[in-house]
């Protein structure tokens, strides 16, 4: 939001710098975030000086150029080339001269130079008003009526001036500081000086015609004032108005625009002045029309309208303005306009955003409406707009004012205790001071006693509703400076923190999976509805109320789809060799609450390395993948994990589900062809999908560190010959329960199935690794062990020891 300087004393005085005053609006609340110094006339016309055109003579080398003689008021006439087709003899004009810098009003300064065109010779240049910044005529040159003497500086014969604009970043709550006048505020509490507000001209009125008013909906438009106005001309605002708006980056349209706009950034208040010629029937009806009306709106593009969309519309109920958020294009001031309404209303913040957002529309008026507009300034913002355009535009009032306010709002009454302040400050203020601060802030208080008074707040301070609130407003003038810190200061109360913040935890594995050759992939949160429709996943999908686009329509509800066109997309580009990982989230419906569940996804496809002298190319495998995860998983802490094999799972050709302590941790395998055919994905990829508050949840930060043993490790070999059904995991879990002190590893080296066992048997030769940290392991010891295990194998698993 931008704040003039020179705006801001018109409503309070003080004599503090741009800079000064910028460092006390924030320290008010009201952040600047950069001052800017404007030029009412950019570059001030430095080195433009009156000239008289002495002689002019046809260019010998160009037709449309002119080689003149021009008396600048020094001791030689200076040469110039001009091309405009009304340079003449005798002519007062203005001449930039040479080494002066020129700020035309398009395009980016430049610094005029002595230069030969076409032969001639040229040490300056007769200015047109574009070219100076003075206006947009390009016709030609500007030819002056005056009888300053040639050589005056062209900054005596225009009215030039400065400003310094304030860059305010407004926080969503500030909808009382949207405007001069309520940035002035605080800096009326702040300086302890009354503001100076403008009153405007009595209205005088006669009835003619009075344009009649109807609110369908008091509820989304509370209160609607206004006023008719006819006989006015519409054309180009004065200098005053068009500057005040220029400096704050606004361009003026017309006169009964730029009043709106003007009461708009004075006071706060937006407003709206329709042709009177367009209101059918002599009437407005606020309300809203069927849904899917067609509503061309002023930038002249064409809208569907909600039927949850309130609507200023003319008698025969033809939409003329989106209530609050923008108007509409055959509605609107034109030069031919002679007849107005003009509208200032309190419209519902929540009605106005969610106008405002269903159409992807921001205007000045919708962000002050978001923020909340003050409901007691519709009446003063029409006395102040009708009474400028009376003065800048004629015409006469043509009816009493309107306003429909059937349900008034009353101003917000806070019970506060003076130790609340203390309490949250930290600091104990005296009484006087509070009360003082608040009145100055137009809080008033009632009802004091010795520990604590009623606070009656304004109706445009919608933010404050709550002590705590109240004694913001009173530090935030006090000043948070002003606040020592102790050192041994700390609060009531301690929040409770995650024991491992989810972002640490993945910064720290997004690490580990980079180290081991994963890329990190980051994909849309919306999808195609074409990819559920072939291959459902996830559960009933939520579509989007807006969406961007056709393809966009619905929230993925599965990571798969979106992580699939990027696989797609490599292997397109013949980049078929992928390990990609993906911190992700799915989302779905169910029954009327809404699912959202986040994921570390893992996908694995082409070979494992890229073909070299060295080794030949292998493909990558269901178990490169279960490596990687269960790697990342021992780093992480979570050991011990349970592995089942999946069954019957929509998403997978075969795979297998990891859980822990009861948990279910993720799922891990081949992705069905059905599913990767749909990308035109025809090599095979491996895929696992973890559930990511699990993960976080059992993930351990501390490494513990211990000494590499001084005493060997022991090796033993056995083969066993078990059910087909028994896995690997079986085994080893069976194992690591029974031998836990002198069990250091496992090795699965040999896995055979064929006609030299029984049918439906298959034969595992695992590797034990025994080891005692404290002493070297004797042949009792380890034989002992052995026995154990194999009885274990033979009474459990039915297993045939193969000796």
């Amino acid at each position: 939001m931008k704040i003039s300087y020179n705006w801001l004393k018109e409503y309070i005085d003080f004599t503090e710098s741009p800079e000064t005053l910028g460092d006390i609006l924030t320290q008010t609340g009201l952040e600047v975030e950069g001052i800017e110094k404007v030029e009412k006339i950019p570059g001030g016309l430095k080195g433009i000086v009156v000239g008289e055109v002495v002689s002019c003579e046809q260019h010998p080398n160009a037709d449309k150029l002119k080689v003149t003689k021009v008396d600048i008021g020094a001791d030689q006439l200076s040469d110039i080339v001009c091309g405009a087709p009304n340079v003449a003899t005798g002519q007062k004009v203005l001449v930039a001269t040479v080494n002066c810098m020129i700020h035309p009003t398009s395009g980016e300064p430049f610094k005029i130079k002595k230069a030969k065109i076409r032969g001639e010779v040229s040490e300056g240049m007769i200015c047109a008003e574009d070219e100076l910044g003075l206006g947009t005529g390009h016709d030609g040159i500007m030819v002056l009526d005056t009888d300053k003497s040639n050589g005056t500086p062209a900054i005596e014969l225009f009215e030039t001036g400065e400003d310094h604009i304030f860059e305010i970043g407004l926080t969503p709550n500030r909808g009382d500081a949207t405007s001069h006048m309520g940035s002035a505020r605080d800096l009326k509490a702040y300086f302890r000086k009354e503001l100076s507000i403008p009153q405007p001209q009595k209205l005088e009125t006669k009835n003619d015609r009075p344009i009649a008013v109807e609110v369908k909906d008091s509820e989304r438009c509370p209160r609607f004032s206004g006023v008719t106005i006819r006989g006015i001309k519409v054309q180009s605002s004065p200098d005053w108005l068009q500057w005040k708006l220029r400096s704050i980056g606004l361009e003026p349209i017309n006169n009964v625009v730029d009043i709106t706009n003007y009461v708009l950034h004075s006071i706060g208040q937006p407003m709206h002045a329709y042709d009177a010629s367009h209101i059918k029937g002599n009437k407005i009806i606020v309300d809203t029309l069927k849904d899917k009306t067609p509503f061309t709106t002023l930038e002249g593009k064409e809208r569907k309208l909600s039927s949850e969309d309130l609507m200023v519309c003319n008698g025969e109920r033809e939409g003329m303005c989106m209530a609050g958020v923008l108007g509409g294009l055959h509605s609107g001031v034109t030069e031919d306009t002679t007849d107005i309404f003009l509208e200032s209303a309190y419209w519902d913040a929540d009605g106005i955003r969610s106008t405002a957002q269903r159409h992807t529309i921001s205007t000045d008026a919708s962000f002050r409406y978001e923020r909340g507009a003050d409901p007691e300034m519709t009446i003063p913002a029409v006395e102040l707009g009708a009474s400028l355009i009376l003065e800048l535009a004629g015409g006469y009032i043509a009816s009493e004012i309107v306003d429909i306010y059937p349900n008034p709002i009353k101003e917000k009454v806070i019970d506060i205790e003076f130790k609340t302040f203390h309490w949250l400050i930290g600091k104990e203020l005296d009484h006087k001071l509070i009360m003082e601060i608040l009145n100055w802030l137009d809080i008033k208080t009632e009802d004091v006693t010795k520990t604590g008074f009623k606070a009656v707040v304004p109706s445009y301070r919608s933010d404050v509703t709550r002590p705590a609130d109240l004694v913001e407003e009173v530090l935030r003038i006090y000043g948070f400076n002003e606040v020592a810190l102790d050192e041994e200061f700390s609060a009531d109360y301690l929040a409770e923190f995650e024991e491992h913040e989810p972002y640490r935890v993945q910064e720290d594995l997004s690490r580990f999976l980079a180290g081991r050759g994963y890329s990190e992939i980051l994909t849309n949160s919306l999808t195609s509805p074409r990819y559920y429709e072939k291959f459902p996943l996830g559960g009933e999908p939520v579509e989007m109320l807006n969406p961007s686009s056709e393809e966009l329509t619905i929230m993925k509800t599965s990571p798969v789809y979106t992580a699939l066109e990027s696989v797609a997309y490599n292997i397109n580009r013949r980049n078929p060799n992928l390990k990609f990982f993906e911190f992700g989230r799915s989302y779905k419906k169910d029954g009327k609450r809404y699912v959202e569940t986040e994921w570390l996804s893992f996908y694995l496809t082409g070979n494992t390395t890229e073909a070299n002298w060295l080794d030949e190319p292998r493909k990558t495998s269901f178990h490169d993948l279960n490596t990687s995860v269960m790697g990342m998983l021992k780093y992480a802490g979570i050991r011990k994990t349970e592995i089942i094999p999946s069954e019957k799972d929509t998403l997978y050709e075969y795979g297998i589900v990891i859980k822990k302590e009861g948990k279910m941790l993720g799922i891990l395998g081949k992705l069905k062809k059905e599913l990767l055919s749909i990308y035109g994905i025809k090599q095979d990829v491996y895929h696992a999908q973890l559930d990511w508050s699990t993960v976080v949840e059992l993930y351990k930060s501390d490494v513990a560190y211990e000494p590499i043993p001084k005493y060997p490790e022991v090796k033993r070999d056995l083969s066993l010959v078990l059910d087909k059904k028994i896995s690997y995991a079986d085994i080893q879990r069976l194992a690591f329960k029974q031998e836990k002190k002198l069990l250091n590893r496992m090795n699965l080296f040999s896995v055979y199935e064929g006609d030299k066992i029984e049918k439906g048997k298959k034969a595992y030769a695992i590797s034990f690794f025994l080891q005692d940290k404290f002493k070297t392991l004797t042949d009792k010891q380890i034989d002992k062990s052995m026995n154990s295990l194999m009885s274990l194998y033979e009474k459990e698993l039915g297993a045939v020891i193969r000796k």
